[in-house]
């Protein structure tokens, strides 16, 4: 059991870091299913560069846009914005957290991209069918190696052809690791300035994630006894045909103040939307107050809270 505990401690304290390595080990997984079953480039002068780049980009956009769909911050953003309820002043706020979705959302992306690029295969047809690239590849060769470029992919026994594919397949390959190259010092850079403009320390930053942790269990349990006897009362009224007793539940405004967007305030520091929410009185009339708040990027995970319900 203590064996257990320890490594789901691990996994709460590395959460990050393992999910981008399980999004890296599934793409990379993904993306050897597609081009040994799936990919099968048609050797055509018309169709191999456009069979290329679908089988390089497609996956790449589906990835990125069902990254943007997990992310409980995408929704939190989107839902109730067009009903006019949220406040113009939130929209510059809006528009930052919306490209952090972005950034997120293109990890998985730019990983299919650079695995696929290592494989090699899909560059492979794709510049096999770009008279641009031919000519470029061809060079001093034969009239005849234009034409035949596109057959590259498929005829790999020729000794001319099999020179051609060696060179497309190193190019593919080196491209494929200065993305990776790029994507792992652009992250770091990335990671580094975000905590250097943080404005808590690094302790008080790791009790925060702790607090967030702990609210949102805290918040599932509540809201699903709450939910729960709501329920209950409405269904036993329903058959009994009597007046139900009063249930108190937050109010619509309630709701949306929580579920609103965190935005960090040095004079009065509040952990969530929720102990802001609270802790109201201690900051109406504080308008001066109010204006200092702004976005941080260190406190995106505040964001991220939601209540797990088992629909889509």
């Amino acid at each position: 059991m203590e064996k257990f505990k320890a490594v789901l401690d691990l996994q709460s304290k590395h959460r990050s870091a393992l999910g981008y390595g399980l999004v890296t080990l599934l793409t990379a997984g993904s993306e050897k299913i597609f081009s040994v079953v799936v990919f099968q480039c048609p050797c055509s002068a018309t169709w191999n560069l456009p069979y290329g780049l679908v089988f390089l980009l497609v996956p790449a956009l589906a990835l990125f846009v069902l990254g943007c769909a997990l992310s409980a911050r995408t929704w939190r953003l989107l839902t109730a914005c067009c009903s006019g309820s949220r406040s113009s002043s939130s929209w510059s706020h809006s528009a930052f957290v919306c490209a952090q979705i972005t950034a997120a959302a293109s990890v998985p992306a730019v990983t299919w991209v650079a695995v696929a690029l290592l494989g090699g295969s899909f560059y492979q047809c794709a510049v096999s069918g770009s008279t641009y690239m031919a000519k470029r590849l061809c060079g001093d060769r034969n009239d005849s190696c234009v034409d035949n470029l596109p057959q590259v992919p498929c005829n790999k026994q020729e000794t001319e052809m099999e020179d051609i594919l060696s060179q497309l397949k190193a190019q593919s390959q080196v491209l494929g690791w200065v993305l990776i190259a790029a994507v792992i010092v652009l992250l770091l850079a990335v990671k580094s300035l975000i905590r250097c403009c943080s404005p808590v320390s690094y302790l008080q930053l790791q009790f925060w994630e702790i607090y967030m942790e702990k609210e949102g269990q805290i918040l599932q349990k509540e809201a699903s006894e709450n939910a729960t006897q709501l329920a209950k009362e409405n269904v036993r009224c329903f058959f009994e045909c009597s007046d139900p007793k009063e249930c108190k539940t937050p109010s619509r405004e309630a709701w949306q103040h929580i579920s609103a967007l965190y935005t960090f305030n040095s004079k009065n520091q509040f952990y969530s939307m929720l102990h802001k929410y609270v802790n109201r009185q201690k900051t109406d009339g504080g308008r001066s107050s109010m204006e200092e708040d702004a976005s941080v990027p260190a406190l995106g995970f505040v964001d991220e809270s939601k209540i797990n319900t088992h629909r889509v």
